[in-house]
């Protein structure tokens, strides 16, 4: 269902060219949890930034779903991002004062969902996460953990083809952090396609498979 076929990402730096990413190529399929790790400054975060459709390969191709990203205007990729791509960040990316419900409900709008219907299929997703006794608590009225479950419940509201999580046990505790890979894998476990950054190998080991990544190349690809 992904494909990543001989990508680049080179950057000028003056007369020098970087690669941040170097002929990088690999297939994820559909319902597997992978985990890209490496060391800082080894195309990670380049790396997700593509799969996300938040960037372009200077060379190579993206695959998602049938469909060459490289291909795609602004507004188409804007599209795939919101219906196709759910994102989950180190930093949660909630909007400040505003209440987990409507939170989860911001990706439905951009895509024209009637309000009741939204709002339906944004409290089943905060209550997948146990949070139904939270929908009317803003964002500074919850935990790290708490919130880190509503941006999960946000990712899941469109239905999306690929989950993409970037460190998303970097700003909570690690009781809280064990909890977030739980949700995961019992997400994985129910057919959703998962590819999480991280630095750290105990969260790593969650995944069914590790892709090594350094100096922009593939090191290892193991299940």
């Amino acid at each position: 269902m992904s494909k990543v076929n001989n990508i680049f990402k080179i950057y000028k730096a003056g007369e020098m060219e970087v690669a941040a990413l170097d002929n990088v190529s690999f297939e994820i399929k559909k319902g597997e949890f992978v985990a890209v790790m490496g060391p800082s400054g080894s195309g990670k975060s380049t790396l997700m930034h593509i799969l996300g459709a938040l960037d372009l390969p200077t060379r190579g191709k993206y695959i998602l779903d049938g469909e060459n990203i490289g291909k795609l205007n602004e507004d188409q990729l804007a599209e795939i991002r919101n219906k196709k791509i759910g994102f989950v960040f180190q930093s949660f990316n909630l909007l400040p004062r505003t209440t987990a419900l409507r939170n989860v409900s911001i990706p439905m709008i951009f895509a024209g969902i009637p309000k009741e219907k939204r709002l339906l299929r944004a409290r089943k997703c905060l209550q997948m996460m146990d949070l139904e006794d939270r929908l009317s608590h803003t964002s500074n009225q919850l935990s790290g953990g708490q919130q880190q479950r509503v941006a999960i419940a946000r990712a899941l509201s469109m239905n999306p083809s690929i989950i993409l999580a970037d460190e998303p046990t970097g700003n909570i505790a690690t009781a809280q952090g064990e909890e977030i890979m739980r949700i995961f894998q019992d997400l994985n476990n129910k057919g959703h396609t998962i590819v999480m950054i991280t630095h750290e190998a105990p969260i790593a080991k969650h995944a069914q498979r590790i892709i090594y990544l350094r100096d922009g190349k593939i090191v290892k690809d193991k299940n």
